[in-house]
């Protein structure tokens, strides 16, 4: 046999093998979020990454400056991290505070203190998946992982193998603290991003920035 048939062939069991074994992971409406009795199922979101939200008539316009908290790591017993280092937690709360800072940046006046024209954005990070390694990208060059790729790549939806990352928002009017808006997410990268399926948080990281700019396409 040749070589390299036989070696698809074994990514290809490999893959099944690991998949059988896998699934992606399903956000929650999280206890112990201030949100959680206000959030409902999210039918609009055909994308299946905004599964929970809640949404009142606000004129995102008419504010000018944001608050944004620190990140909080979410202790809840109903949390989604699996067996995750504290530490990667950590990195991945880091990494939030300061994608998210960038892109209020770009339209909001950052402050510290509540006011008028001013929102306050709280984000909690709920749960977290890493890639997996090695399979993870060799996933985008065999034979069922290109046909799997290629059907999620159309549909907007999850790569094969792939990490990801849940999280929470809440945003509120500072001066009344009104909840204006909340809702939770897991965001991850395009199937065929090669470059988010190297290294165990990439993936995780890439979602970061998706939902930074998911958000800001919100505010705008």
């Amino acid at each position: 046999m040749d070589r390299s048939i036989a070696l698809r062939g074994l990514g290809t069991l490999v893959l099944g093998t690991v998949l059988a074994g896998c699934a992606s992971v399903a956000p929650v409406r999280y206890s112990e979020l201030a949100s959680s009795a206000y959030l409902a199922d999210d039918r609009s979101d055909a994308s299946g990454r905004v599964p929970y939200r809640y949404s009142t008539s606000v004129d995102w316009r008419s504010y000018r400056k944001v608050i944004l908290e620190p990140v909080v790591v979410y202790r809840g017993k109903d949390h989604q991290f699996g067996d995750m280092s504290d530490q990667d937690k950590a990195t991945l709360a880091a990494t939030m505070q300061t994608r998210f800072a960038e892109r209020l940046r770009s339209r909001f006046a950052q402050v510290r203190e509540r006011g008028p024209e001013t929102l306050r954005i709280r984000l909690t990070l709920t749960g977290a998946v890493t890639n997996t390694p090695v399979l993870g990208t060799l996933s985008r060059f065999d034979m069922a992982g290109a046909v799997y790729n290629g059907v999620q790549a159309a549909r907007d939806g999850e790569g094969m193998l792939t990490g990801s990352v849940i999280y929470s928002v809440e945003i509120f009017d500072a001066s009344t603290t009104r909840l204006l808006s909340a809702y939770v997410t897991r965001q991850y990268p395009g199937a065929y991003d090669i470059k988010a399926s190297v290294g165990a948080l990439a993936a995780a990281n890439a979602g970061i920035d998706k939902g930074a700019d998911a958000l800001m396409a919100q505010l705008n």
